[in-house]
């Protein structure tokens, strides 16, 4: 049996470090978080305002930051693949320390900048900057960042449970607020001074914008592209990308384990598959160009479902930059050293959105129904059912 990698996502320790999918509150636990409907005035959160340009800039600047010790991979790569599509910002990928990004559950990034050099070639700041969920959020340094970003005048969009980043900086008290479902009850006991709502796929007050679980980077990113460069821009981005709606509306409840329902595909990739399996190492072919949005799903939900570990595999040795120019450290050179238990063709030219599906039901006719379920349900990903 080959050894697990270390934090392979969703095991149950998770929750204690506040990563994407961490070990879920019981069902009776989510009346701790209220509707995002219940909220008077909850209509006014559904758009992220209108960018309006500083310090003479004709596009906003857009800072996605990661902890080199862990940073959740679809909720950092999404957001960046969706805007340099729309091509409606300037982005650059940020390290809150020097050197590679470590992106939990699969696949190593290099960053453009560190936060110091950031600042260097920035000092009026970022106008937005995402925050991924990470696997520490007490970094200071991330922090003390994060918060110096604020407050020179960004907006921080938080993706999934990178709204615990932004709640240990003190920066959401007193906003409203979501994340993704499986944490309600930690952060409703922990950060009792945000307003905590579930039923939304993104919520933006203010300066403050979250989203909901893992695959919720999508609409968030769509949405932002509508708040910089108007409602047409993003038609034609979600077109692109083969997004059909990127509205916030959403059901967290849905993906709560209840017994009869999802409980055993929960189970399935979270403790069981760990338990009866061997893991698997299965090679995701890449090459320079690849896209980077349907690379990440992909990396990610395979290494979702307690039976495999996706790794990038490539050709020739050294780092390749994706279609947009995101930098990939590849894990292995083909034929060189111990194979792949699994080699994945390679990756589809479709729209990079329709990969979650086409992941989902590649892991369903690898793994079973029940372990692609279970990947839905760490993702938050409203388009699969049991």
């Amino acid at each position: 049996m080959r050894r697990r990698p270390h934090l392979l996502a969703c095991a149950p320790l998770v929750a204690a470090l506040a990563f994407a999918c961490t070990t879920p509150a019981l069902a009776s636990d989510a009346a701790t978080i209220p509707p995002l409907a219940a909220v008077p005035g909850h209509a006014t959160l559904e758009h992220i305002a209108p960018w309006h340009s500083r310090f003479g800039r004709s596009r906003p600047l857009v800072a996605i930051v990661g902890n080199n010790s862990g940073t959740e991979l679809v909720d950092f790569v999404v957001p960046y693949g969706v805007l340099m599509t729309a091509d409606v910002a300037d982005v650059v990928t940020v390290g809150a320390h020097p050197g590679p990004l470590t992106m939990r559950p699969a696949l190593q990034l290099q960053p453009q900048a560190g936060t110091r050099e950031f600042n260097a070639r920035f000092p009026d700041g970022a106008d937005y900057v995402i925050v991924p969920a990470v696997v520490d959020r007490t970094d200071p340094v991330l922090l003390g960042w994060i918060a110096a970003q604020y407050h020179r005048g960004a907006t921080l969009v938080s993706i999934c449970d990178g709204a615990l980043v932004v709640a240990e900086a003190g920066l959401s008290n007193g906003h409203v607020a979501t994340a993704h479902w499986a944490t309600e009850s930690l952060r409703a006991q922990r950060y009792p001074g945000t307003h905590w709502v579930k039923d939304a796929r993104y919520v933006a007050d203010g300066r403050i914008v979250s989203s909901a679980g893992i695959s919720a980077a999508m609409p968030t990113s769509l949405a932002l592209v509508e708040a910089i460069a108007g409602r047409a821009r993003a038609e034609a981005t979600a077109r692109a990308l083969g997004v059909a709606d990127w509205s916030p509306r959403h059901d967290s409840d849905a993906f709560q384990p209840r017994f009869g329902v999802n409980l055993g595909a929960f189970a399935a990739t979270n403790y069981t598959n760990h338990w009866f399996h061997s893991l698997q190492h299965v090679g995701v072919p890449v090459a320079a160009g690849v896209d980077e949005i349907a690379l990440a799903i992909t990396a990610d939900a395979y290494s979702r479902t307690g039976r495999s570990h996706a790794e990038a595999v490539t050709a020739a040795r050294g780092p390749l930059a994706t279609r947009h120019g995101l930098v990939l450290l590849p894990d292995r050179v083909a034929g060189d050293g111990q194979a792949t238990d699994v080699m994945l063709p390679a990756l589809a030219a479709a729209p990079p959105a329709k990969t979650f599906d086409t992941v989902l039901a590649s892991i369903a006719t690898r793994y079973g129904r029940r372990t692609a379920y279970g990947v839905a349900l760490d993702f938050e990903y409203p388009g699969f059912r049991h």
